[in-house]
């Protein structure tokens, strides 16, 4: 009980943490989103080998990582789908967009569901379904007034599915996989720094130490979340997991309209309110199951 406990509080912890991000890259308005990308890369690195020293937990080594060429190459590819999540994510933190990132991790879960129906031929529930729908008709509904898509939050959304679609095809641990998943990316990242450098088009080498070190702390404030998530992940249940992710773009949103004063106009609160109503289904259809499951008679006549 006290190891359940805990896990809930960690993983509750890990989506507070992503949730208040945004005031991070407050510090970095209008920043380079490429050279933010690949200092975030470099540094990863290093600081995933850190904290699996600090917490303890063996250092995976290259014979390990060889010996399963299919988790090395989907963590190639997860690594290469979750830069392109992250690249819009902070794009919409660092331009004012903060409730266009709120939204994309509101419908993350809907892209997530319509993944598992295509390539884990998983079947919809009723509940399921109706989220779907409503989130369609939310983000239609946006496009009828604005006569545009809602971009950044459909990358996100979309790109932070396809990288939990593929992690599910990588059998290393959690911690190793982010590790080899920049590791494989590292080479890139020199590259496209050296050549700023030889040219002398770098921001961030150029710019002075505080904003320098601003833009390499990308990687562990984006990092430390994901530790502490998946030292969770087993201590609690996906349930409680799946419950507490809302927690993170519901701090962006509150971030996003009380403090940043983004404005959240009626058009966008139709939106939302769709999205929410199928969020709310699948929320009361999990709570459901699981209290079925914990008081079912089989399980009871046990006691």
């Amino acid at each position: 009980m006290q190891s359940h406990r805990a896990g809930n509080a960690l993983a509750a912890f890990s989506f507070v943490l992503w949730g208040i991000l945004p005031l991070y890259y407050q510090f970095l308005p209008q920043a380079d989103i490429n050279e933010l990308l690949a200092l975030r890369i470099l540094f990863s690195v290093p600081f995933m080998l850190l904290a699996m020293w600090l917490i303890r937990r063996p250092l995976p080594t290259i014979r390990t990582i060889l010996a399963d060429k299919r988790s090395l190459l989907m963590s190639a590819i997860a690594g290469c789908i979750m830069c392109v999540s992250w690249y819009a994510f902070t794009w919409a933190l660092t331009h004012d967009q903060v409730l266009a990132a709120s939204l994309g991790f509101f419908i993350n879960p809907l892209f997530a569901i319509a993944l598992g129906v295509i390539f884990l031929k998983e079947h919809l529930s009723k509940a399921q379904v109706a989220a779907v729908v409503l989130a369609i008709a939310g983000i239609g509904y946006q496009v009828w007034h604005y006569g545009e898509l809602p971009w950044i939050s459909l990358i996100m959304g979309s790109f932070f599915a396809l990288y939990g679609l593929s992690k599910k095809y990588i059998r290393y641990d959690a911690l190793t996989s982010v590790t080899v998943e920049a590791a494989v990316l590292v080479p890139f990242a020199l590259l496209f720094m050296a050549s700023l450098w030889i040219k002398g088009d770098s921001v961030a080498l150029s710019a002075d130490t505080n904003t320098l070190l601003l833009y390499i702390g990308a990687a562990p404030v984006t990092l430390a979340p994901l530790i502490f998530f998946a030292l969770a992940l087993n201590r609690t249940s996906l349930t409680m997991v799946g419950l507490m992710q809302y927690i993170e773009p519901t701090l962006q949103f509150l971030l996003a309209i009380m403090l940043f004063g983004e404005v959240f106009d009626e058009v966008k609160a139709v939106s939302f309110g769709f999205i929410w109503l199928g969020l709310l289904l699948c929320t009361l259809e999990a709570l459901q199951s699981t209290f079925r499951k914990k008081f079912s008679p089989a399980e009871s006549a046990t006691l």
